[in-house]
């Protein structure tokens, strides 16, 4: 009697062999190099700003934010497989910079550890899967549309009118010369619309029918398109920034200390975490869970639609985040469908293009620590505000596949409402009663159409015939 043959038992090893092979291949470029690096730095025009903004007037602890969400950038790249940006809460940060009194930074961490514990709770139990079930398309396009306009919005402001971060307020027009001028942010706007196109690639179809010399200018096209693709015209454009940045004020180089600050483990009373919570943390967690969370596993369906992000795990990914880091003073974060649009955007296809910017942003927490503030106190205002731009219009661009009247109908109307209140929240609940309204106004119909019918079936077999 011959012995059956099973397949072996994975073991631990065999686990940790697939496990290794799994990461490895999350971070395999999907493009080239320097397209990766390009898409790196696609979502710093909202990092940059509200980074600024948080130490200059919140005391942020800058080493300690650069070296966790470096952390981030190299896990999420390797987890995720997709250009997952880290990127800070919105509303937490609004409501420190802009409000008085200001929170401090104990309340930051509250409000952030105070989000993180509701998405992870909803993460875990699987509600955030239902959530992204049963979420209307049309709802989840509304929010996408609010959230790139309005960083299109901020973009042009930044790009038009001079900012002071730390008040929170735009100031006079930028003059047009000068090293944080007009002329350099057009200028850079120019340059990334000339490599980059409107973001699509271009593809060159060769047609039988030409002649050759239709055949050999449409190849040069073609040559031509592959070339200016090639080129990381984001990365460029942000290192161009960043020596600026010296000519601006050339007393940088003897203010930069090197080296990170001590971490230390947060002190926080109860005091902190009621003002946290009731000021910053509820009104941040329904945009984390349809901003963060449902629009960016949206988005990334629709920008890979072979590479599935789940709900769960993001929620979860971000709970996890500021769990750990807001103990420590780091910036409370999550990942936003703008970063994704602004890092596919600029040629990010894989893992590795966070975890590229993971590594930067070690290198420079590590290096210059909180003394990097003087760099990004001196980064020119209009260069972020071109970079911004380009996340804002991809993201609003996702909205596009509204094929009926009534989607876009739903759809407008929730980006109108969050646009003018301001809130996510608000344009979601009106979205969602828009669309059962139009949902049961439909359903009345058919049923008054079923009952039509069948009265008139039933009068038909009533009526006598006729010879």
């Amino acid at each position: 009697m011959e012995e059956e043959h099973h397949p072996p038992t994975p073991t631990p090893l065999f686990q940790g062999q697939r496990w290794c092979h799994r990461l490895a291949t999350n971070l395999r470029l999907n493009t080239n190099l320097w397209s990766e690096l390009g898409g790196a730095v696609g979502d710093l025009g909202t990092y940059i700003p509200i980074v600024l903004s948080l130490t200059l007037v919140s005391h942020l602890d800058l080493s300690t934010t650069l070296i966790a969400t470096a952390l981030y950038n190299i896990v999420t790249g390797l987890l995720f497989g997709i250009p997952m940006p880290v990127q800070p809460m919105k509303s937490i940060a609004a409501v420190a910079v802009s409000e008085t009194p200001h929170l401090s930074t104990s309340q930051i961490a509250a409000a952030g550890i105070s989000t993180a514990t509701v998405l992870l709770f909803l993460g875990a139990t699987g509600l955030m899967s239902i959530f992204y079930r049963v979420i209307p398309l049309p709802v989840v396009r509304g929010v996408q549309l609010s959230q790139g306009l309005s960083f299109a919005f901020s973009a042009v402001k930044y790009i038009r009118n001079t900012q002071d971060f730390a008040a929170g307020k735009s100031g006079p027009p930028r003059p047009w010369l000068g090293l944080d001028g007009l002329i350099v942010a057009l200028f850079s706007l120019l340059f990334l619309i000339l490599c980059t196109g409107s973001g699509d690639s271009v593809e060159i179809h060769q047609n039988p029918s030409l002649n050759q010399s239709e055949s050999l200018s449409q190849r040069r096209v073609h040559r031509r398109f592959r070339v200016l693709k090639a080129i990381p015209a984001a990365l460029i454009v942000f290192l161009f920034g960043l020596v600026l940045c010296f000519f601006k004020d050339p007393s940088i180089w003897k203010d930069l200390q090197f080296g990170p600050s001590q971490i230390k483990l947060m002190k926080i009373t109860w005091e902190d975490w009621k003002i946290g919570f009731v000021r910053a943390a509820i009104p941040q967690i329904p945009l984390s869970i349809l901003n963060s969370v449902i629009a960016v596993c949206k988005l990334s369906a629709d920008l890979f639609p072979d590479w599935e992000v789940s709900a769960t795990a993001v929620s979860v990914s971000v709970g996890a985040m500021n769990l750990v880091g807001c103990w420590f003073g780091a910036m409370p974060v999550c990942h936003g469908a703008g970063g994704l649009a602004g890092q596919y955007r600029f040629g990010g296809r894989s893992g590795a293009s966070v975890a590229f910017l993971g590594v930067g942003k070690l290198l420079i927490g590590l290096v210059f620590g909180n003394s990097f503030v003087r760099i990004l106190g001196q980064f020119p205002i209009g260069i972020l505000g071109v970079l911004l731009l380009f996340a804002g219009i991809e993201l609003a661009m996702a909205s596009r596949d509204m094929n009926s009247k009534e989607e876009s109908f739903v759809m407008l109307v929730c980006a109108a409402v969050s646009l003018t209140g301001s809130s996510a929240a608000l344009g979601f609940g009106c979205g969602i009663v828009l669309f059962l309204l139009l949902k049961l106004r439909e359903m009345e119909c058919l049923k008054f159409h079923s009952k039509s019918s069948a009265h008139d079936d039933e009068a038909s077999h009533l009526q006598p015939l006729q010879v």
